[in-house]
Parts: structure tokens; C-alpha cells; sequence
């Protein structure tokens, strides 16, 4: 696998070009990223948003695997985060939420996502929604800022989850919570998987064991951790045998390995944090 410099440019340069499509094009294409056939589908992983409040399609690029909103009990008056906001869909329902007299940042570090979002916030007029260019790895914010965190589909794309874990506490008001959806494994990915800068661009590589991801949270000092919901997601056959013989793919089915959509609640407890680890 590539460095983690490496890792955050591949991400940057597909997210970049699928700032520029719709979400039709990205489900119709083969991989929601460039007119050829690259091998990954980015839209695989993504629910239905349609039915909640404040959805805004030019928003949705059907690159989410869950609802993280659902789950983040957002109050009147919140200011949330976003992380990863892309073209802005989440941050457009939390906003429909936290109303008049909350605040709703984003943040993403695609400058194309940037725009297109600050281009959909304005054709709304809503003055209490911003998007910030930045690293979930050293985010823009000032401490203590946000009452919710959410994110969808994002962290797996972070190469220090770590660090990425310990800006969410950092960030996080005393008695502050996130809610993110994400992917995760269980099991262990085909050598050849692990080393297409494709599938981790599409929120396969990059995805780390369950019970590691929920031990990043903990030991960033997070508290009530809980796994609200979960699914299991099926990648098309077709797109594993661009990285994989037939052989090898069947050898992986056997094995077991599960890739997985989870949605996480966790709080930042109002008591100092008596983690060693940090």
C-alpha cells in the first residue's frame, strides 16, 4: 500500500472528479469517478435519503453508507460538524434540524467538494451553514466547538484514525457526541484488495477490523460507545475479479470475511479524560 501522502492524493484526485458528477452519473457509471471502467462503484454503500427533512438532491452524491442524522440526536440549536461533508447532504438535514439558531459546519479537504458545497449553501441562502477546506487529521475548528460530530463513509478514507479520533475528542464540547457511518471488516481482505488504490479510494481497503475501529474510539478517550446499526455490504462480483482471479475470489467468499456499513454513537464524557493514551 501506498504512503499515507499518497493514500490522501488518490482520494483527493477521484472525490475531485466525482465533485463533478451527479449522482446518476456516479450510479450508471461503473465507478462514479472517470467515463472508463476503473473496477469500483462508489455508490455500493449508499441509503436513501429522500424521505428526510431537509434533503437537498443537488447535495446528494450517493456516496454516504448510512444515515448518520438518524442517530445523532441533534437538538435545536446544536452546532454540529460534519466531516467529509462533500456536496453538503448531511449537513443540509442536520441543518433542518438545529434550525434558525444552530450552526453547521463542514469540512472536506476536496477543494471541488468545497465549492460545489458553498455553491448548493448559497442557491439555498442559508446563513448558518459553512464549509471549511481542511484535514479530518487536523481539522480547522477551534476546541470544545461542536455539540454533534457526524460523518458518513469518511474515516475509512483517513490514514491516521487515530489522529482522526483524537481531533473528534478535541473538537467535541464536554457532554458532546458523534454519530458516524462508516466501513468496517471482519475477516481479512485479499493481499490484492489491500493494494488497489482503487478500492480504497471506494471505502473498501481502507476499512479496518470492527473491534479496532471501536477501539480507536475508546482509547481517543470516548465513552458509551455503541453500535446503532449495522449491515453487511456484497461487492459485486464484477468488480473484485479486477483485482482478484476467480480463484482467489472464491477462496475469499469461503473464508468468511464480511464487509460491513456501521453507524457508531459515542459521547466525550464531561469527567477528565483518564485515558493513558493520551
Amino acid at each position: 500500500m501506498k504512503d499515507q501522502d499518497e493514500l490522501k492524493e488518490i482520494v483527493r484526485e477521484k472525490y475531485s472528479i466525482i465533485a463533478n458528477q451527479s449522482k446518476l452519473q456516479n450510479e450508471s457509471s461503473c465507478c462514479g469517478a472517470t467515463t472508463g471502467c476503473c473496477g469500483v462503484d462508489y455508490t455500493i454503500f449508499s441509503e436513501n435519503y429522500k424521505q428526510l427533512a431537509g434533503y437537498q438532491k443537488d447535495a446528494d452524491l450517493g456516496l454516504g453508507c448510512g444515515l448518520p442524522t438518524e442517530f445523532a440526536h441533534i437538538k435545536e440549536g446544536d452546532t454540529v460538524i460534519d466531516l467529509g461533508s462533500g456536496a453538503g447532504n448531511d449537513c443540509f438535514v442536520a441543518r433542518s434540524i438545529v434550525g434558525e439558531k444552530g450552526e453547521v459546519i463542514g469540512i472536506d479537504f476536496t477543494p471541488a467538494m468545497i465549492e460545489k458545497a458553498r455553491f448548493n449553501v448559497n442557491k439555498l441562502g442559508f446563513t448558518n451553514v459553512s464549509f471549511r477546506l481542511g484535514d479530518i487529521e487536523n481539522m480547522p475548528v477551534t476546541a470544545n466547538k461542536a455539540d454533534v460530530i457526524i460523518s458518513n463513509c469518511v474515516l475509512n478514507l483517513v490514514p491516521d484514525k487515530k489522529k482522526a479520533f483524537s481531533e473528534i475528542f478535541r473538537v467535541l464540547k464536554p457532554g458532546g457526541h458523534i454519530s458516524v457511518s462508516d466501513v468496517v471488516i471482519k475477516g481479512s481482505l485479499p493481499i490484492e484488495i489491500q493494494q488497489a488504490a482503487e478500492m480504497y479510494a471506494g471505502c473498501v481497503s481502507g476499512a479496518i477490523q470492527k473491534d479496532d475501529y471501536l477501539k480507536l474510539m475508546k482509547e481517543a478517550c470516548l465513552t458509551n460507545i455503541n453500535i446503532v446499526k449495522e449491515k453487511e455490504v456484497t461487492v459485486p462480483d464484477e468488480i473484485l475479479l479486477q483485482y482478484m482471479s476467480a480463484k482467489t475470489l472464491q477462496e475469499f467468499k469461503a473464508a468468511g470475511t464480511g464487509i460491513y456499513s456501521i453507524t457508531v454513537y459515542a459521547e466525550k464524557s464531561t469527567k477528565p479524560c483518564e485515558c493513558t493514551s493520551r
